[in-house]
């Protein structure tokens, strides 16, 4: 389910892309001026089907994955403490799940409206060299043609769509940061329902079971996390360690 998620989103980027290198090579391509403004006003129209493609998606995504995930978590602790009372969605769940939808939502927003302002400013870009730069093409040494591609080449490098930007300057393609984030909330759904089940039965420790070369708050911290005994606490504060992570949790009632 999260990956197939992750292929609609990606999708909705990619299909942006596509128009962007369409409007693209209707500036540089065609001196017809009422033939570049329709292409500029077809990116500008994508750019709001991009936002509601986005939007429906991860609204799906948080208002049913989380919730089954949560429960199924919650049900493997019940089983696990061999607790026969069904599990019911208390208040005490609803608003931890309610805080883990809304982060979820605010994080694919927020990288939702990264690309939409990338969009927007390839598109003034693009009208301002509509306006400026493409009428004088063939100025200068260069030929038309190759001057033509030059201006496209440098607005497309200048305004990428197909990549997320983390803070520390790394690029990553769509697709692989959208199916890396709805696994990573698949997982954290999971185990804080996990968790949360257990606190409720009033036990305090879990076990961990995680890879054996996985560390407790990043892959390569020392401290490795498989099979150890942790708080209840503690490991909500970590229930995983890095995108991807295969960690789970297993109330231990005797400890």
């Amino acid at each position: 389910m999260a990956r197939r998620v992750a292929a609609v989103m990606a999708d909705a980027w990619q299909r942006l892309a596509d128009k962007q290198r369409t409007a693209t090579v209707a500036l540089v391509g065609n001196s017809r001026r009422a033939h570049v403004v329709a292409a500029l006003e077809e990116f500008k129209a994508a750019i709001e089907v991009f936002r509601q493609s986005v939007d429906q998606e991860a609204r799906a995504f948080v208002e049913r994955q989380l919730p089954y995930l949560y429960g199924e978590g919650a049900r493997a602790a019940a089983q696990a403490l061999d607790v026969t009372a069904t599990f019911t969605w208390s208040t005490f769940h609803r608003d931890a799940l309610f805080a883990l939808s809304a982060d979820s939502y605010a994080d694919f927003l927020r990288r939702s409206e990264e690309a939409e302002r990338m969009a927007s400013r390839f598109y003034r870009a693009a009208r301002e060299a509509a306006r400026r730069e493409v009428p004088l093409l063939a100025a200068g040494n260069m030929t038309a043609k190759q001057a033509a591609k030059n201006l496209a080449d440098r607005l497309l490098s200048e305004h990428q769509l197909r990549y997320v930007f983390y803070r520390n300057g790394a690029r990553v393609p769509v697709r692989v940061w959208a199916e890396a984030a709805t696994l990573t909330k698949s997982a954290v759904a999971y185990n804080t329902g996990t968790l949360n089940r257990t606190r409720e039965a009033g036990v305090a420790m879990v076990e961990v079971f995680d890879g054996l070369d996985c560390g407790w708050t990043s892959h390569q911290d020392p401290d490795k996390a498989a099979r150890t005994l942790r708080a209840v606490e503690d490991a909500a504060e970590w229930p995983i360690s890095h995108p991807r992570c295969r960690r789970a949790f297993g109330p231990r009632p005797d400890v």
